[in-house]
């Protein structure tokens, strides 16, 4: 029975593409600058290749077996659910809108209160933790939802659980993802819970769900439902891709746990794919600009790469990436647009592979579709050969 273990790197990106002007991302590297700012030690990374991969300025193991490389995104935009697409085969041509300047649309607020019977709050971008002790306090004197947005294309929800509990916060996501269309389609709708007694005590739970907009076009996890196999998402991937194509799922939250069920579905045989996204990078380290919290996240999947590969059978292939960059060492603190790198191994492998650039993260779903048996290679190229 093959497998393929598809795991992204929540953000970690390898260097700006050559298009990222237009989004205010020249000079971005992801992991290059965490590897200089902090030093981390990733000696089983590098052992499949990773230091020789320019954007990761790692130094390189002359024992590296692997197949490494880079991907540049096809798709326009930067944010999580574009990039893990096109890692399953979908492309877009036009990015998801976001409403950094000017907030969602009064009509459009009003609309949305209306349907769910409370006042809201908030209606600007900001970092998700600023704005809880910006308008915590406020929202648990009247019971008024806090709405934020970002660089990406989100419509955010914070409550406190006190206040709202986290099916209340949930339903409210529900609605607001209905009525979110046209030109208002964003790519997700999340649910931020929080708890704490004020200004300064504030946290964010683990009770974050996603709601996103379902794939635009068909996608490895469809291929993979359809031909009868095994389609396991681990994390956030149910919520990028509502729930299609998913025979299985393990919603855990955090690195940790995300890993820990990641192993857990090595350990039963299956025939398919298992899709794990860690997101513990972009979301508590890059968009914080905590570099050494980045670094600290690398090292813990590093130290957890040997047990991943003894888990492994012959059949077994293993793809480490990322969708996006999240320099914790650039200025801001939104996604950037960089190249994604690929890190390829199974145990047949003897020598190292460069996989070169690869011109759209869609080759990682050919390539999966090809291990797998399955005809679909979603208008991309397969690396499978290479392997």
């Amino acid at each position: 029975m093959k497998r393929v273990f598809l795991t992204v790197l929540d953000g970690a990106g390898v260097g700006y593409l050559p298009d990222a002007a237009q989004y205010g991302d020249v000079g971005s590297c992801t992991w290059g600058h965490v590897v200089d700012q902090c030093g981390p030690q990733l000696p089983n990374m590098a052992r499949l290749g990773m230091g020789h991969i320019a954007g990761t300025h790692y130094p390189q193991d002359p024992q590296a077996v692997g197949a490494y490389g880079v991907s540049m995104e096809a798709s326009a935009g930067k944010d999580t659910t574009t990039g893990h697409w096109e890692l399953a085969g979908c492309r877009l041509d036009k990015p998801f809108p976001t409403f950094t300047d000017t907030g969602f649309p009064a009509d459009f607020i009003a609309r949305y209160e209306a349907a769910i019977g409370h006042k809201c709050i908030g209606n600007y971008a900001s970092s998700g933790t600023v704005i809880l002790d910006e308008l915590g306090e406020e929202h648990m004197r009247n019971r008024t939802p806090i709405v934020y947005t970002s660089a990406d294309s989100v419509f955010q929800i914070a409550c406190h659980e006190e206040i709202f509990s986290r099916e209340e916060l949930y339903e409210m996501c529900r609605i607001a993802r209905e009525m979110l269309t046209g030109d208002l389609c964003v790519g997700r709708v999340i649910a931020r819970p929080f708890i704490g007694t004020g200004k300064g005590a504030f946290q964010r739970t683990s009770g974050r769900r996603d709601f996103a907009v379902p794939p635009f076009s068909r996608t490895l996890l469809d291929a993979c439902e359809e031909a009868g196999l095994e389609s396991l998402g681990v994390g956030k991937i149910e919520d990028i891709f509502d729930k299609r194509g998913l025979t299985g799922s393990n919603h855990a939250s955090g690195n940790p746990a995300c890993i820990d069920a990641w192993i857990d579905y090595m350990k039963r045989p299956f025939h398919g794919l298992c899709f794990t996204n860690l997101v513990d990078t972009d979301s508590l380290y890059g968009h914080r600009n905590d570099a050494e919290g980045f670094a600290k996240a690398l090292e813990y999947f590093d130290q957890k790469l040997p047990e991943i590969q003894s888990l492994m059978t012959e059949e077994d292939l293993l793809i480490i990436t990322a969708d996006h960059g999240c320099d914790p060492c650039f200025p801001g603190t939104d996604h950037t647009r960089e190249h994604i790198p690929l890190m390829v191994w199974h145990k047949g492998m003897t020598k190292l592979v460069n996989l070169g650039v690869r011109k759209t993260y869609a080759d990682v779903a050919a390539t999966c579709a090809e291990w797998l048996g399955l005809p679909d290679r979603f208008g991309a190229e397969s690396f499978a050969d290479q392997l």
